[in-house]
């Protein structure tokens, strides 16, 4: 039997970022932990233009080659982890409009949350997801990575994330909560 599919979506789009080299580290973390066949959706290499699909959603009549790429690819994952920033009290705009081009493709499925930024450690983008994941049907887990003061994480070049092992054991938890939910809501679908 195949190991169900885990997209890691990289939110942050900007230049100079810290969601790729956080999103290196969750992703070597779940290929470690083995329960998932591991992809990594950066929303900066994919680029969807602002929604541009003149049909709703729901209706899966989709017009644009990236809206087909974009919707095989989440329809094809069984749990998803979003790698966000915060960004004044929220998430991006990029994440949103992301989430906004499907529908059908998102329900239920878990879905994990690692954020980062300073104090709150990107806590209230994360809040603010869970209301947009949960009106798309997904299940959101009470399991988190919360990475406060992020910078201090990084190497020189902010190439590469060194996590404490809170942030460690945050992720193991997290990866093992997708795990049991997972087959779980495949029989939901």
């Amino acid at each position: 039997m195949s190991k169900p599919v885990l997209q890691i979506i990289v939110c942050s789009t900007r230049p100079g970022r810290v969601g790729k080299p956080v999103a290196d580290w969750f992703a070597d973390a779940a290929r470690v932990h083995g329960a998932f066949e591991v992809q990594v959706a950066d929303l900066a290499e994919i680029d969807l233009p602002f929604l541009d699909e003149p049909n709703h959603p729901r209706l899966q009549k989709y017009t644009h080659e990236h809206t087909k790429r974009w919707s095989a690819r989440i329809a094809g994952s069984d749990a998803y982890v979003f790698v966000t920033p915060e960004y004044n009290y929220g998430f991006n705009a990029p994440t949103k409009n992301a989430l906004d081009y499907l529908f059908h493709e998102w329900q239920s499925k878990p879905v994990g949350f690692v954020s980062y930024g300073g104090v709150s450690g990107g806590l209230r983008a994360v809040q603010m997801l869970k209301q947009v994941a949960t009106t798309l049907q997904m299940f959101p887990m009470s399991a988190a990575v919360a990475i406060p003061m992020v910078a201090g994480m990084l190497s020189e070049d902010r190439r590469t994330f060194h996590p404490t092992d809170v942030v460690r054991d945050s992720a193991r938890a997290l990866l093992d909560e997708l795990a049991r939910t997972a087959p779980v809501m495949a029989g939901l679908r």
